[in-house]
């Protein structure tokens, strides 16, 4: 008996079939897996197409701000601090991956998401095509953090081969917010700017550029109750402390993690069939 092969059949797309929503699209994803990989690296050429500095810029950015930070910042608020140098770029490097991934996630969907009306694809791979353009930046960025550790003399610890899981944890999280917030965005384009406003303020209620001891004792609680606080502690322990994350840290940024992108990858893939119609 003659067997006909369906490997070359066309793949049609039903959303009245989707069952599990969050599962289907984690599986379309996987699918169109390639076609990832092709938005990711047309962001990296767009972003540097016309710079003469091209992907240099990605290194001299945080480089740029932290020696501002140091000349500045430290002299303002009058704190001593070891090796300042590197734990305020360190802190750069932590923020302009959450902040700009987040941005371009909203970015991504709300300007380019009107290709879903012309062909189907994955809604989500908007989002997590930012998610890889930020990867590669942070990855870029540690360049010139490591120069820094060698010039200003900061100690290289075995600590450091624990970066990728601090890196992990802060993808999860920041993948689930910049999911949810482009669900959002979709519907509220206000959210585009007024999420502008909400970063610089939560910026400044994290340590990224001052530590937390300079905080009077009576309100730290109020910045540990900030989320990003204890991600960062765990993407920096193993840089400037030299040292594994203290067990409570970790924990907690395991759970914020984890929560963060169930959440946002349950609320995205439960409106994503409807995204082609608001767009």
């Amino acid at each position: 008996m003659k067997v006909i092969s369906r490997k070359n059949e066309p793949y049609y797309y039903d959303s009245a079939k989707r069952q599990i929503p969050m599962l289907e699209e984690f599986l379309e994803l996987f699918r169109y897996r390639e076609l990832l990989a092709q938005f990711v690296a047309r962001n990296i050429k767009i972003r540097y197409k016309r710079s003469v500095l091209g992907v240099a810029w990605t290194m001299l950015n945080p480089l740029f701000m932290m020696v501002i930070m140091t000349l500045v910042f430290s002299k303002l608020f009058r704190f001593t601090l070891d090796y300042y140098p590197v734990y305020v770029l360190t802190g750069f490097i932590f923020w302009n991956f959450f902040s700009q991934t987040t941005t371009l996630a909203m970015n991504e969907l709300v300007w380019g998401g009107n290709l879903l009306t012309r062909i189907y694809m994955p809604r989500a791979i908007f989002g997590v095509t930012a998610l890889g353009t930020g990867l590669v930046n942070i990855f870029l960025a540690l360049v010139p953090l490591l120069l820094i550790m060698l010039v200003t003399g900061a100690p290289l610890r075995p600590a450091l081969f624990f970066l990728p899981v601090s890196i992990l944890l802060l993808a999860m999280f920041t993948l689930g917010v910049g999911l949810f917030l482009s669900m959002l965005a979709v519907y509220f384009v206000d959210i585009l700017e007024i999420y502008q406003v909400v970063l610089l303020a939560l910026m400044y209620l994290s340590p990224v550029i001052y530590p937390i001891q300079i905080i009077p004792e009576g309100y730290v609680w109020v910045f540990k109750m900030n989320p990003i606080y204890y991600l960062l502690e765990v993407f920096r322990s193993p840089i400037y402390y030299g040292c594994l994350p203290d067990f409570h840290s970790l924990l907690f940024a395991m759970l914020i993690s984890l929560g963060a992108l169930l959440f946002g990858w349950w609320s995205f893939a439960r409106k994503a069939d409807d995204f082609a119609y608001r767009i």
